[in-house]
């Protein structure tokens, strides 16, 4: 009895795990990841902006300056109203997920666990964040997560050190960053999700509509014949029976609540040299402030003993 007890769990364990393994492999980041080398393309759009097709706005925030071979904070904004529900890919409404891409700039990468302050991970909390590609390290995703815990997210970021590369120098970088909300309108081989808009094909009268558990199937008469219409469930109707439509007239309503933003700042890699000779040349110029106020002083106090002589 036990013997089946334990293996009727098994069975539901590996169901369950099935299910999450599908979910996580058509969400967001994994379409980008999979279909894109690179997540930035050669007109400066990172190609999250192909499926998440509504414009939204995203924040950056990171130091003017960093030193070499320090941990430094990244703080990413994905603003949105947070009340609002999205629909779903069962066509029912739900919170919205964040995500979003930051690319780097070459030599920085993810710091590693035990570089980061602990004030620093408290700020960070159970996000993980992952390498776009064993070889892109400076690029870095998460998502899809609550968006009600993480519209702001702490990324810590390790500098890298030019004695140790050749290849990164003292300069000024730029970094990028793509965030998005909600489910995206679109999948990578072009085809609609159920967070879009749905159309009429043809022009005709609409002679019945049948509602199903994954969709709706419309029936539209044309001077050719009938022809089937099929919308899946989670967009609004906006159509009834006797309704006469023509091509492109909505058959549904936009139910789209998210969007995707992209910004992009620059960090200075700062030599560490520069700040001491500046510091040292900052010192030269008080003490010469100093000595010439007191040699004006002194000057003034000859000149006014020689009036009273």
């Amino acid at each position: 009895m036990k013997s089946k007890q334990n293996l009727f769990v098994i069975f539901l364990a590996s169901i369950f795990l099935n299910t999450m393994i599908q979910f996580d492999a058509n969400a967001y980041p994994i379409f980008a990841q999979q279909a894109y080398p690179n997540p930035r393309e050669a007109n400066g759009r990172i190609v999250c902006a192909n499926c998440h097709l509504a414009q939204k706005p995203v924040e950056l925030e990171v130091p003017q300056a960093v030193l070499p071979d320090t941990v430094f904070e990244a703080m990413v904004k994905i603003p949105y109203d947070q009340q609002i529900k999205q629909v779903q890919a069962n066509g029912k409404k739900g919170d919205l997920n964040v995500g979003m891409v930051l690319l780097l700039p070459e030599g920085f990468e993810l710091a590693p666990a035990d570089r980061v302050p602990e004030q620093m991970k408290k700020k960070v909390g159970k996000l993980y964040y992952q390498p776009y590609s064993p070889e892109q390290k400076n690029i870095l995703v998460v998502g899809p997560v609550p968006g009600k815990d993480y519209n702001e997210m702490v990324i810590p970021i390790l500098s890298p050190d030019p004695a140790k590369s050749k290849s990164i120098n003292f300069l000024k970088y730029p970094i990028y960053l793509g965030g998005n909300r909600g489910r995206g309108q679109l999948y990578p081989d072009g085809s609609k999700s159920n967070n879009n808009v749905y159309n009429s094909t043809v022009a005709g009268t609409i002679s019945e509509i049948k509602t199903g558990k994954k969709s709706s199937k419309i029936t539209v008469q044309t001077a050719n014949g009938e022809v089937i219409e099929t919308v899946p469930n989670g967009p609004d109707l906006l159509v009834r029976e006797g309704q006469t439509v023509s091509i492109d007239t909505p058959f549904t309503n936009n139910p789209n609540v998210g969007g995707f933003g992209q910004t992009e700042t620059e960090i200075v890699l700062q030599n560490p040299g520069r700040i001491q000779g500046l510091v040292v040349f900052l010192g030269t110029i008080v003490l010469a402030q100093i000595f010439l106020i007191l040699k004006k002083k002194q000057v003034e106090k000859v000149q006014l003993s020689e009036m009273n002589f």
